[in-house]
């Protein structure tokens, strides 16, 4: 009986020093946008427009961008996997837009440094976290079993789909989706127009790279940053252009 107990104490220890290990890491991800299938979504755009698209993204419709997510329990930094974009054979490359995407859950702050419209601007405010709703489906995401969550983006009312890791308790996750038991690994964003798919899960100490760089931006705050994205996708649904060549979808 005594040998029982002392097994069972151990397995518990193995257990929790397993899980422990598991709450702090990076993450790689493939993030990709159908550009012809976004195009073709949107009702404003002119039936001309949509068919010289089709006919420039025929032969690369899939847009690749390398993200990486480094998580602890307590903050997670999504950026580019490397500060220069360039295509899968290397032959060509370009300066990335600014985007960083920091998070403190123990204090619900927020950070967001992003390029767009033009300028670099820096999001410093309290964190809000999606009103997710968690269904029974489950699959395998990275060599990780995931469930499934959905919510939606109030204000480019897209549909977003997330699969999230149970064995990983951190409720990180990439782009500005978190709030989940689990770290999310992969995300579709309006049925499949981009997607965000973890590739490896590396567990290893990073609290100390966890760190934000100089601010360049200006500064605004949340309230700010989301009426500015409804002004700027109005204004081109009246100019009857694609927002989101200025913006992130």
């Amino acid at each position: 009986m005594k040998l029982f107990i002392k097994l069972l104490c151990l397995c518990l220890i193995i257990n929790v020093s397993a899980l422990a290990q598991k709450t702090e890491g990076i993450v790689s991800y493939d993030r990709k946008s159908y550009w012809t299938k976004i195009i073709a979504r949107l009702t404003f755009l002119s039936q001309e427009q949509k068919d010289r698209a089709a006919q420039t993204w025929k032969n690369e419709d899939e847009d690749k961008e390398k993200m990486k997510l480094l998580f602890t329990p307590t903050e997670s930094v999504y950026t580019y996997l490397n500060d220069q974009g360039q295509t899968e054979d290397g032959n060509y490359s370009w300066r990335n837009r600014d985007l960083l995407l920091y998070r403190n859950y123990d204090k619900e702050r927020k950070t967001e440094i992003e390029e767009m419209l033009g300028k670099t601007y820096i999001v410093d405010d309290s964190l809000r976290t999606p009103t997710w709703r968690i269904l029974d489906q489950i699959k395998e995401v990275a060599g990780h079993i995931c469930m499934k969550a959905e919510t939606e983006d109030p204000i480019k009312k897209h549909k977003v789909t997330a699969w999230f890791a149970q064995d990983i308790p951190v409720s990180a996750g990439p782009e500005r989706y978190s709030g989940l038991p689990g770290l999310i690994l992969e995300l579709d964003i309006n049925g499949g127009d981009v997607i965000i798919e973890a590739t490896k899960v590396e567990f290893k100490p990073v609290a100390a790279e966890i760190k934000l760089p100089k601010l360049k931006g200006k500064k605004i705050t949340s309230a700010d940053y989301d009426k500015m994205i409804q002004q700027h996708i109005a204004e081109s649904i009246t100019a009857h252009r694609n927002p989101y060549w200025a913006i992130r979808y």
